[in-house]
C-alpha cells in the first residue's frame, strides 16, 4: 500500500502512525513529497504540478520493485492517487481516496494559496495560520485544528519549498474534470468528513466521488464524532476489506515496510 499525504502535510498525516495495516500483514510504504517534511524541494518552484506529484508515486514504485499497489491518498494525495490510477491503471490494485477536495481543475481560489505561501515565508507556521484567517470550523474543534495545523506546518524541513507547493500545486489539474473519475477501473474506497468539523473537503464532493467512480464505497462518520480521517487505525480498518478486495493476501509475510 502507498500512502500519500495532502498539501502542507508529510507521509505521518495518512494513517496518523497507526500500525495496523503492517500487522494485518501488509506492506506499507509512505513518503514525504516534494517540498515537504524530508524530501527536498523541487529543482523549478513550479515543479510541483499534479503531473509531478504523480510522476513521483510512480517512481517510488519503480525504485522498490512493486508492479501493482494500493494507493491511499489523503487531500492532495487523493487527487493524486486519482491521477496516477487514470493514467497508469496497471499498476493500481486499489485506491483508497480520503477527504477529496480536487474538481479536476485548478484551484477557483489563487489568491488565497499565494496569501498562505506569503504567510509562510514571512512567519513561519504562525504566518501561514494568519493568512489562513479565522478557522471556519465549529469552535469545539478549532483548537485541534490549530494545533495540527501548526504542529504540521513545523515539521518541513524547508519552507520555501513548501511555499512554492502552495503555489503551484493548486494551480494545477490531477485529471480533466469530475467525469473522468467514471474511468477509474481499481475497487475505490471513499473517506469523507463532515462540513462542520472540516469543511475544507466538503462532504458534498466525497459524495460526488462515490457517485461517479463505478462501484465505489463510501463511508463518514457518525455524526459528532471526530473524522475517521484524523484517526489512524479506524482508517486502517475501513481499508483493510479493500485491501482484501483486491485480492492481497495478509497470509504471506511481506518485505519490510519502507518509509
Amino acid at each position: 500500500m502507498l500512502l500519500l499525504h495532502g498539501l502542507t502535510a508529510t507521509r505521518r498525516y495518512v494513517v496518523h502512525g497507526s500500525r495496523a495495516l503492517e500487522r494485518a500483514g501488509h506492506r506499507v510504504v509512505q513518503y514525504d513529497a516534494r517540498g515537504h517534511g524530508e524530501s527536498s524541494g523541487a529543482p523549478d518552484p513550479g515543479a510541483y504540478t499534479y503531473a509531478h506529484l504523480a510522476a513521483d508515486a510512480v517512481a517510488v514504485l519503480d525504485a522498490l520493485g512493486i508492479e501493482r499497489a494500493a494507493l491511499v491518498g489523503q487531500s492532495m494525495g487523493a487527487a493524486t492517487a486519482v491521477a496516477v490510477a487514470l493514467g497508469h491503471p496497471g499498476r493500481v490494485a486499489a485506491l483508497g481516496i480520503v477527504t477529496p477536495a480536487h474538481l479536476g481543475r485548478p484551484s477557483d481560489d489563487l489568491d488565497a494559496w499565494d496569501r498562505r505561501a506569503a504567510g509562510l515565508e514571512r512567519g513561519g507556521p504562525e504566518g501561514f495560520l494568519e493568512a489562513l484567517g479565522p478557522l471556519s470550523v465549529g469552535e469545539r474543534w478549532r483548537d485541534t485544528v490549530r494545533t495540527v495545523i501548526l504542529q504540521r506546518l513545523g515539521r518541513h524541513a524547508d519552507p520555501h519549498a513548501l511555499a512554492d507547493a502552495l503555489r503551484a500545486t493548486p494551480r494545477s489539474a490531477a485529471f480533466d474534470g469530475m467525469e473522468s473519475l467514471e474511468r477509474i477501473a481499481a475497487p475505490t474506497l471513499v473517506v469523507g468528513s463532515r462540513d462542520e468539523v472540516d469543511p475544507d473537503h466538503p462532504l458534498a464532493v466525497a459524495e460526488e466521488y462515490a457517485r461517479r467512480i463505478p462501484g465505489a464505497r463510501l463511508v463518514v462518520e457518525a455524526p459528532g464524532e471526530s473524522p475517521l480521517a484524523w484517526r489512524g487505525g479506524a482508517l486502517s480498518k475501513e481499508l483493510l476489506p479493500l485491501l482484501a478486495g483486491a485480492g492481497y493476501d495478509p497470509g504471506t509475510p511481506p518485505p519490510a515496510a519502507a518509509r
